[in-house]
């Protein structure tokens, strides 16, 4: 049999001809095949779920200003809601009356700042026999191990009570170590502990003014201060950090505080009852949130939590843009984990209310650790952005502008010195939010980086010699150098090009002169792209 050729005959209406159509007819013939059945339905979902979520944060900063305003006037401080009284010194029992009180200083290859630590702890005033100071070095470092050592054998040599202690491995990071050290024979007798990372600097009166709470109150198990910090004028990075974190500290921590006594333990900076960790359940390290953890087992517990507004502990922000974006990492992914590993154990739980419940849940985890990284980047830099490529979806103004602009103002209370910084700062959150929604969902997913840690780099007093030097007009010490790779940052890039692009598309076709801010929004993800961000000094 001789072979039969078969041909596929193609309609020539069915052909894409090369020499009629260049490669844009091409895409745009693509683009519009898919848009009606495809693109509109989806991007108007998301439309609607991202001002469902903008009306969610809406909701709770409204209730947090409402909150923060009646507690300001009207409600008592924790001095007037808790029995406190003075730690007195007694002739006749002598140090006797005052308790046996635990400082415990994780350090990991901390050589910029371990004597600033080790210093603020070791002036504590405090009676020498009833404090034990222990710095838990999980140093890698050799040379830093051995500086370390050396400033704690300086202060044993002054009469002061610190151990310094080291682990084989870093099994379990901060968590690990705290937990280690709890175990040591030295600290049976210790009824609190009190934490400080390397780079916080107490007061000498701080625990005389904290350790009152938990000596006077048997149902208190954390009392909590606030963070001030020693480089928020250093770059624009830090202050924009600066303005975050005191809107956590003025409101969150304070409305949680004065309704229902709860509130996340920032870690540092806070005296626990030893009592409280163990009956929660001690340390774990199943999170990079060690520290909510715990403090969210111990209020299922029953236990009540006292933030201290007013008293100031020192402490360091992130000054390079790399190590900010690992802590933001860290700081966003555990929450999100520590919700999914725990939302059902706290609904089943029976020694809570109902409303406090509701509280953690919604108010503590849902909307602050998840929906206000979400909603940030998904609605302002993903769908308003795709809705200028596809006019046939609208977003109503009340969701553009008014939500946000709503949202932004009571965001700015918590630091009134950087109003003028405001808009930048929302920029700036924008970005942010790229990497704290991915951290989220990698939490929420358990997926690859969810147990990440590293530790964030800490520049110590390098920071206020060259403030100094700056304000006196001397040579200012060197500065760290970074390699080209540790500024470049493709995933900011790849959002200032599409950006650019969709701002360009409005600028010439669109009626919403979202431009503007899209291509404010383009030099901001530009500039973080490029690590600059964190050698700009801000105007006082």
């Amino acid at each position: 049999m001789g072979e039969v050729s078969q041909k596929i005959m193609i309609p020539e209406s069915f052909q894409f001809q090369v020499s009629s159509y260049d490669i844009s007819g091409q895409l745009k013939l693509i683009w519009e095949l898919i848009k009606a059945p495809l693109i509109v339905p989806l991007l108007t979902l998301g439309v609607y779920i991202s001002l469902a979520m903008s009306l969610m944060l809406l909701m709770e900063r409204v209730y947090m200003g409402i909150v923060i305003i009646l507690v300001k006037l009207f409600w008592k401080k924790p001095e007037k809601r808790y029995k406190w009284e003075p730690m007195q010194d007694d002739i006749e029992s002598g140090n006797l009356n005052f308790p046996v009180v635990l400082v415990q200083i994780p350090m990991f290859n901390e050589k910029e700042v371990y004597k600033l630590s080790i210093g603020a702890a070791s002036n504590l005033s405090w009676p020498a026999d009833r404090l034990v100071i222990q710095v838990l070095d999980d140093s890698t470092d050799p040379a830093i191990k051995q500086m370390v050592e050396l400033e704690c054998q300086r202060w044993a040599s002054k009469g002061i009570n610190i151990r310094y202690q080291i682990r084989e491995n870093r099994t379990g990071y901060k968590a690990g170590a705290l937990k280690e050290g709890l175990k040591r024979s030295y600290v049976k007798h210790c009824e609190y502990v009190c934490i400080f990372d390397a780079d916080f600097q107490p007061e000498p009166d701080f625990l005389r003014r904290a350790i009152p709470f938990l000596v006077h109150n048997p149902d208190v198990a954390l009392v909590q201060a606030r963070w001030r910090f020693v480089n928020a004028d250093e770059c624009l990075l830090t202050r924009m950090q600066e303005m975050s974190l005191d809107y956590h500290f003025t409101v969150e921590q304070e409305v949680g505080s004065a309704t229902h006594a709860f509130f996340g333990f920032n870690g540092t900076a806070g005296v626990w009852r030893i009592a409280a960790i163990n009956d929660a359940g001690g340390w774990k390290d199943r999170t990079t949130v060690e520290d909510m953890d715990l403090a969210v087992r111990a209020s299922l517990r029953g236990w009540k939590f006292v933030y201290l507004g007013d008293l100031h502990v020192k402490s360091e922000l992130p000054s390079t843009f790399k190590a900010f974006r690992f802590q933001q990492h860290r700081w966003s992914c555990g929450p999100a984990n520590l919700f999914r590993k725990m939302v059902m154990e706290i609904v089943r739980n029976k020694r809570v209310n109902f409303w406090k419940k509701v509280y953690v849940i919604y108010s503590f985890f849902f909307v602050r650790k998840i929906i206000a990284h979400m909603v940030t980047f998904c609605f302002y830099c993903v769908v308003l952005p795709l809705t200028i490529l596809v006019p046939e979806v609208k977003v109503p103004i009340w969701g553009a502008v008014y939500i946000p602009s709503v949202i932004t103002i009571l965001n700015s209370v918590g630091t009134p010195r950087s109003i003028h910084l405001l808009f930048y700062w929302i920029l700036f959150e924008n970005v942010m939010s790229l990497h704290r929604t991915k951290a989220a969902l990698i939490g929420l997913l358990e997926a690859g980086r969810v147990n990440e840690w590293v530790v964030t780099e800490k520049l110590g007093n390098t920071l206020q010699k060259a403030a100094d030097a700056r304000k006196a007009n001397t040579k200012a010490p060197r500065k760290f150098r970074f390699k080209f790779t540790d500024r470049f940052n493709t995933l900011e890039l790849g959002f200032a090009a599409f950006l650019f692009l969709c701002g360009c598309y409005d600028f010439v076709n669109g009626k919403n002169n979202y431009f503007i801010y899209l291509w404010l929004q383009t030099v901001t993800f530009f500039i973080t792209g490029i690590g600059y961000v964190g050698t700009i000094i801000p105007s006082s």
